[in-house]
């Protein structure tokens, strides 16, 4: 499928569901319906000072002129289908709970409890959230690190071909393309493979809402044909936060039964706001998107190249190199490693915010991670990297020896993670003496950011030392329960 060009804008420049709730506003109508604010009324002064009370009026409950996100017939509906036909795909789903619920969707609508379902390790979060609802076993793939680069990557072709070949039962492949750091896997041959082996692709691209539109960028996963793809609109388009959008376009799942899972997901009292923002992102994406992006391009490429050039002791990974590496590269992206610097990317973070105030989206041990969006001016990126010349030259840490690893992580499923947490038999026991046990619970050190324990995941001996060599160099481990790693929870009636 070819990239969305904009020379023929036709109803693409139309916003229904934004054109709906202007004209509501601007009737200036007495609202006796929820919320209680009563179009900003009652909004705390300071607030509506500030941000003015006009917007507020954007903020109202359903009914039947601005329509309703449960059984879309208005606005809505038409604000859906212009979606759809921008992302050439069957059918889009505006979500007000962010790409997280629409992860939760993607694995309730594909999947019935006891199937399989081929996934990273490196997934977000969400994940774990949706396997614990939908009631699947999931199959655990080990993603690649690079040393060097110090980067976890998603999961390659060889890789997914290797699992379906080992487990031919697994009913979907599970994906996150791009990653945090913009690294975009081969989805085109992974839908392929899938696709031929009648398998589902689901895939989470919540940072890849813009990849669509520009040439430039790597392939899309609507482009590439996955089955279901969910998009955080907002992360790098200008929808508000928490507006993403589901994409469809699948002969392997029943469409109304994922309407229905989302309706099960999602909020009554949808922000109108959200929405309509959802709306207007489209039509201004589609009407500029490729002009907008080459300038962010432009913008990120220079200041990825003065970064190399000129700041020794950091260090940007361009896209070459992770072409090399059998990848692609949302160029957009900055990832700047700092390890040279003696600074952890934490502190290094925590300087720009409070000294030259500018506010990363990510940092890690080893890395800043930069996000331009469509917003995103040229002398936006030209302060961040001024600002790292001035900390590379003004502050200096002692050489670090630091490693990104993981150990060999458990595959040994011995029960699914929804039956293990929605268990009585659950109780706790000294990490040291955890060996063998099923354990109950989620354990995710940062760095990698990927979970060494899982529920249902029998606890194995090397397991258990990372963890405790972890615990024991002050490194926090999401998931844990107290200042210290010293107790983990296992299921006991096995």
């Amino acid at each position: 499928m070819k990239k969305v060009k904009n020379s023929n804008f036709g109803k693409q420049s139309k916003a229904p569901l934004f054109d709906t709730l202007l004209g509501h506003a601007k009737r200036d109508v007495i609202s006796l319906h929820c919320p209680g604010h009563k179009n900003g009324r009652s909004i705390d002064k300071e607030l509506k000072n500030y941000v003015g009370e006009e917007v507020f009026k954007f903020d109202v409950t359903v009914f039947d002129e601005v329509d309703s996100l449960h059984d879309p017939v208005g606005p809505i509906k038409k604000a859906q289908e212009l979606m759809a036909e921008a992302y050439g795909v069957e059918h889009s789903l505006f979500l007000v709970n962010g790409t997280s619920v629409g992860n939760m969707a993607m694995l309730l609508s594909a999947c019935n409890p006891g199937d399989s379902i081929i996934v990273s390790r490196s997934s977000h979060k969400s994940i774990m959230a949706g396997i614990i609802m939908s009631g699947v076993w999931p199959i655990w793939v080990q993603p690649k690190i690079d040393q060097n680069l110090d980067l976890i990557f998603s999961m390659t072709y060889d890789q997914v071909k290797e699992a379906l070949d080992k487990y031919p039962e697994a009913k979907a492949v599970f994906i996150t393309s791009p990653t945090y750091n913009g690294i975009v896997t081969e989805l085109s041959k992974i839908a392929d493979l899938c696709h031929r082996r009648g398998k589902i692709l689901l895939v989470d691209e919540a940072h890849g809402a813009h990849l669509h539109f520009n040439d430039i960028l790597p392939e899309s996963a609507v482009e590439a044909g996955a089955d279901l793809c969910v998009q955080s609109t907002h992360k790098i388009l200008s929808a508000m936060s928490q507006g993403s959008v589901l994409h469809f376009k699948s002969k392997f799942i029943d469409f109304n039964r994922v309407k229905k899972i989302v309706s099960m997901l999602q909020t009554t009292s949808p922000n109108y706001l959200i929405l309509a923002t959802i709306d207007l992102a489209r039509r201004q994406v589609v009407s500029q998107g490729k002009e907008d992006f080459d300038k962010v391009i432009d913008a990120a490429e220079w200041g990825r190249s003065y970064i190399n050039k000129n700041i020794g002791n950091m260090k940007c990974f361009t896209r070459q190199e992770i072409n090399k590496l059998g990848f692609d590269l949302d160029i957009t992206k900055l990832t700047v490693n700092v390890t040279k610097t003696g600074l952890s990317g934490y502190e290094i973070e925590n300087i720009l915010a409070k000294e030259y105030n500018i506010q990363l989206d990510y940092a890690d041990l080893f890395n800043l991670v930069a996000i331009p969006g469509e917003g995103t001016i040229k002398s936006d990126i030209e302060a961040f990297v001024k600002a790292l010349e001035s900390i590379s030259k003004k502050y200096h840490g002692k050489q670090k020896n630091w490693i990104l690893k993981i150990p060999s992580l458990a595959t040994e499923m011995v029960m699914k993670p929804r039956d293990v947490l929605l268990s009585n038999s659950i109780t706790k026991v000294s990490l040291k003496k955890s060996v063998g046990h099923i354990a109950a619970q989620t354990l995710t050190p940062y760095p990698p950011g990927i979970p060494v324990v899982i529920p249902g995941e029998r606890i194995t001996q090397e397991i258990c030392d990372y963890l405790m060599d972890t615990a024991s160099k002050g490194i926090r481990v999401s998931g844990q329960e107290n200042d210290k790693l010293r107790m983990v929870k296992v299921f006991t009636n096995f």
